[in-house]
């Protein structure tokens, strides 16, 4: 297959996609497949120039804002028809996480230009990245999500509706960017400020004490539960793209029934939200032994140290495997979505 890696981009999770991209394309060329690759903030990347321009580590903090805000001046979304890397491929492989990348934009500006891509539609994509929809499609579809409000809400009625902790967070967007755990009401409005610098709608949450728990889904099924063990008191940024913070245990240590009805609840998640082709599902399970849903991520990571890849080699799936059957599904086609 004639295959281009779509990376980089302008969101808080660019050194992410970039680092995917690095395993994505290593392993799709080892099957001897044709890869090219195309930053959307940057344009085509020459295969002589990627060892120097894509980076296959994330560094322990997310781009700063400044520095998005310079790449987004060149941000070539709307170009990205016009080359030939993009126009004449057989598939387009979405190496990308958060912002334009995950939220739909480029999902429907793809479906313009008429090439396969991997991932879920921009239906689908737009509503998991919105945090605040996604959770009122859980509870539709029968999935237990955390309570939440979004802001505005003063912290009196956050103390009397919650009590302390709490999670503050921007309502779209990734990998735990903008996000505290709120312990004490005189950090309340520096968390809701901090989470404004990454989206102009900020979820404050619930906070639900217990074990991180991750269902990957792949072509309608779902994969091994995972449990990860951060050595933050969350699976922070940090956390997530360094190696050695924290231990990812695929398959978790759970009784049979309860790992069979995370599977359950993460195929009602995926399902509800209308997404296709894969998708990583992350929960909470408390000590009495309830399991919440946080979020679905529709461009899961691809990295070393990425959660999909780990529960995929789990019940067998390889690495290269893996991004093979992402490719294969993605040229099949997807349902059609309500215009």
């Amino acid at each position: 297959m004639r295959i281009t890696v779509l990376t980089g981009g302008t969101s808080a999770e660019r050194d992410v996609a970039l680092a995917s991209a690095v395993q994505v394309v290593a392993a799709l060329r080892s099957r001897r497949h044709d890869v090219a690759v195309v930053d959307t903030a940057r344009g085509y990347i020459p295969e002589g120039d990627e060892r120097s321009l894509l980076s296959g580590t994330v560094g322990s903090e997310p781009p700063s804002i400044d520095q998005l805000d310079a790449l987004e001046r060149g941000l070539l979304l709307s170009g990205l028809g016009n080359l030939a890397a993009v126009r004449d491929a057989d598939v387009l492989f979405l190496a990308l996480h958060g912002g334009r990348g995950e939220d739909g934009t480029i999902q429907t500006l793809l479906e313009m230009v008429g090439v396969p891509y991997t991932g879920s539609g921009r239906l689908g994509s737009a509503m998991a990245m919105d945090k605040d929809i996604s959770k009122r499609l859980f509870r539709m579809a029968g999935v237990p999500t955390p309570d939440w409000v979004m802001a505005p809400a003063d912290r009196r009625r956050v103390e009397r509706e919650f009590g302390w902790p709490v999670v503050v967070k921007p309502s779209k967007q990734g990998s735990t960017v903008g996000l505290s755990v709120v312990k004490a009401p005189e950090d309340f409005e520096p968390a809701v400020r901090l989470a404004r610098q990454y989206d102009d709608e900020v979820m404050i949450e619930r906070f639900v004490p217990g074990r991180e728990l991750t269902v990957g889904v792949l072509e309608g099924q779902a994969l091994a539960v995972g449990e990860i063990i951060p050595r933050h008191e969350i699976f922070d940024y940090e956390c997530k793209y360094t190696p050695g913070m924290s231990q990812e245990i695929f398959p978790a240590d759970l009784p049979a029934a309860l790992a069979a009805e995370c599977g359950r609840l993460a195929l009602l998640a995926h399902e509800g939200l209308k997404l296709g082709g894969y998708s990583r599902v992350d929960f909470r399970l408390t000590p009495g032994g309830e399991v919440f849903c946080l979020e679905v991520n529709t461009l899961p990571g691809m990295t070393a140290t990425s959660l999909l890849p780990q529960a995929a080699r789990a019940v067998g799936i390889e690495f290269p495997d893996l991004c093979e059957r992402i490719c294969r599904t993605a040229r099949l086609g997807r349902p059609k979505e309500p215009s």
